[in-house]
C-alpha cells in the first residue's frame, strides 16, 4: 500500500480509503450490511495496509460509526489508523439537529466520539455547505473543536468551488484551522469537478479524495445484478439515469472489459473475475484508478460489500504501481466519451438542497 500526504498537511493516509456507508443497520437502507457481515471487510482492509477509514454520523443513524469503532479497537492500534467522520445531515427531529451551527457541531462531535469509542477524530468533515448558518459561526466552531483536541484536521465535502473558496479565504484571513482536503464525487461518469474544484484544490494545496469512483457500481456493471443494492438504490437512478453521456461511458467501459474477458458484476456470483490475472483485472482497475491517477487526487474512497472487491481495490492502491499499468488504449477509450463535465445549477452541489438533504434518500 502506498501512503501519501493529505494536501499540504503532515498527515499521511493510505492511497485507498475504505468508505463505511455500506456497514451499519439494514433497517436504514436495505443494502447495508450488519456488523457481523461488515467486520471481515474492515479486517481485510487493515491486513492489506489500508489505514484510512471514512464514516459519518448519518450513516445508519450512527451505527456505522459504532461498528467501525469496535472493529478498529479489536483489529488495530488507534494511532496507526486515520478515522474520518462527518456532520451536517439531520441526526434528530429538532430544528437544531442538523446543519453547521455551533450548537449542532459541538453536539455532533461529542456524539461521534462516543459512538466511535475514541477521544479524537483524525479528520472531521463538513458533509455539505450550510446556507442557513454564517460561515463565521461554522469556521470559528471548527477551529475551537480542533484546539480542544477532539479533532486533528478539518475537511469539507460536496459543495461548489466558490463556496469552498470563500471558506478557505476566511480561514486564512483570520488564522483559523484550515481545511486540508475536499471529498467530492469523481469518476469516469461524474467529472464535473475538473472544471473548478480540482484546479482550486491544486492551487490551494488541498487534498482531494473522490467518493464513488465506480459510479455507485455502474462502472463495474452492477446494474441488473441480483443484489439488494442494485434493486433498491434509488440514488443511482436519480443521479445517472437519462444522461446519454453516462450510458455511453458505461458502454465504453463494458466493451473494454469484455475485450479482456472481464464480465460485468451483474453476471458474477460475488466477484468480478480473477484478480490475480493481469489481463482480466486491467479493465476493472481502469474504473477505480481513474480518479487516483489524476495528479490532483490524493486517494479514492470505494465502498466494498464483496470480499473480492476489497482485494481488487487494495491492489489499485498498492505501491507496486498496479494503477499505472492500465493499458494506454483502455484509458484512451474511456476519454473518447464526454464524461459529463457540465456546469451545475447553483441551487445544488451534490446536492445540499435536494431530496438527500430532506432525508428522503441516503447521503454519500
Amino acid at each position: 500500500m502506498e501512503y501519501v500526504r493529505l494536501g499540504m498537511s503532515g498527515l499521511k493516509v493510505s492511497k485507498l480509503c475504505l468508505g463505511c456507508m455500506t456497514y451499519g443497520d439494514p433497517s436504514w437502507r436495505p443494502w447495508v450490511m450488519n456488523e457481523e457481515a461488515a467486520r471481515p471487510f474492515i479486517r481485510a482492509a487493515l491486513d492489506a495496509g489500508v489505514t484510512f477509514f471514512d464514516t459519518a454520523d448519518i450513516y445508519s443513524a450512527g451505527e456505522s460509526e459504532r461498528i467501525l469503532g469496535r472493529a478498529l479497537r479489536d483489529f488495530a492500534t488507534r494511532d496507526d489508523v486515520v478515522i474520518a467522520t462527518k456532520a451536517f445531515f439531520p441526526t434528530g427531529d429538532g430544528p437544531n439537529a442538523r446543519g453547521l451551527s455551533r450548537k449542532h457541531l459541538l453536539a455532533s462531535i461529542d456524539a461521534s466520539l462516543q459512538r466511535l469509542g475514541t477521544d479524537y477524530v483524525d479528520l472531521y468533515v463538513i458533509h455539505r455547505f450550510d446556507p442557513d448558518t454564517p460561515i463565521e459561526e461554522t469556521l470559528d466552531t471548527l477551529d475551537a473543536i480542533v484546539k480542544s483536541g477532539k479533532v486533528r484536521y478539518l475537511a469539507a465535502s460536496s459543495m461548489h468551488a466558490w463556496q469552498f473558496m470563500i471558506m478557505l479565504a476566511f480561514q486564512q484571513h483570520h488564522g483559523l484551522a484550515r481545511f486540508v482536503s475536499m471529498q467530492s464525487q469523481y469518476s469516469l461518469i461524474c467529472r464535473d469537478d475538473e472544471r473548478e474544484m480540482l484546479p482550486l484544490c491544486t492551487d490551494a494545496g488541498i487534498g482531494y479524495t473522490p467518493w464513488s469512483p465506480l459510479g455507485r457500481g455502474l462502472l463495474a456493471g452492477s446494474r441488473g445484478a441480483d443484489t439488494t443494492r442494485a434493486s433498491t438504490d434509488q440514488q443511482m437512478v436519480s443521479w445517472y439515469d437519462g444522461r446519454d453521456t453516462v450510458a455511453a461511458t458505461v458502454e465504453a467501459v463494458r466493451q473494454a472489459a469484455q475485450a479482456r474477458g472481464v464480465p460485468p458484476a451483474s453476471r458474477l456470483p460475488g466477484h468480478c473475475g480473477d484478480p490475480a490475472s493481469p489481463r482480466r483485472s486491467s479493465a476493472c482497475r481502469s474504473r477505480i484508478t481513474w480518479p487516483m491517477r489524476s495528479p490532483r487526487s490524493t486517494c479514492a474512497k470505494p465502498r466494498c460489500s464483496r470480499r473480492r472487491s476489497t482485494g481488487r481495490s487494495n491492489r489499485c492502491g498498492g505501491d507496486q504501481g498496479h494503477g499505472d499499468r492500465v493499458e494506454p488504449e483502455v484509458r484512451r477509450r474511456m476519454l473518447r466519451v464526454d464524461g459529463g463535465v457540465k456546469p451545475r445549477s447553483n441551487d445544488s452541489a451534490m446536492p445540499s438542497n435536494s431530496l438527500i438533504y430532506k432525508g428522503t434518500l441516503g447521503s454519500p
